[in-house]
């Protein structure tokens, strides 16, 4: 039996959800760990600045001690039931709010944290979207994309996002626990 080009899309729609809710967790603590380098990068570069040295140490600590957090149960469960909520809302922001305002939302809840479930979950949707819609637009971001395409392919995105969006709200749904519970 023959698969159509349909199927296949929503299969391959599908395995990437389940990556994303299935390793939403490691890939925050993924995130913290190249925050971690990056600052580490810095002080290597900052040799005789003693006072940029130490602001950058207080922040690869503060950086680390979020991340040892996220290895405790009871932080991580609590991060797996943001992600899992933020999961089961995205969709029905789009449909109310539109796709650019949505993504601007997670950008602005995240708040440069990039192991923050809100900044997780726009990579996820930025990452897959983008794969489909513009894949050859580099290391740009959906919302960066959006904000410069014109109305044809801010449709085709937000109609590509939702039908992600689904199979990702079902796996949380699934997967994840709920902050209600």
């Amino acid at each position: 039996m023959k698969l159509s080009l349909q199927q296949t899309l929503d299969q391959q729609r599908a395995a990437e959800a389940w990556k994303c809710v299935a390793g939403c967790l490691d890939d925050a603590k993924a995130a913290l760990r190249e925050q971690i380098q990056q600052l580490e990068r810095e002080l290597a570069q900052a040799p005789d600045d003693e006072k940029r040295r130490n602001r950058i140490q207080k922040h690869k600590q503060e950086i680390e001690k979020k991340l040892a957090s996220l290895n405790e149960e009871k932080e991580a469960e609590s991060w797996r039931k943001k992600y899992g909520s933020l999961a089961r809302k995205v969709p029905m922001l789009i449909q109310t709010n539109g796709l650019g305002q949505t993504l601007a939302f997670l950008r602005a809840k995240g708040k440069d944290d990039p192991a923050d479930a809100h900044n997780v979950l726009f990579e996820h949707l930025s990452r897959w979207t983008m794969s489909q819609v513009a894949p050859n637009a580099g290391s740009q971001n959906l919302l960066e994309w959006v904000l410069q395409t014109d109305s044809n392919n801010y449709r085709r995105a937000t109609a590509e996002a939702l039908a992600y969006l689904t199979w990702l709200k079902r796996f949380a749904e699934a997967e994840l626990p709920t902050e209600e519970e």
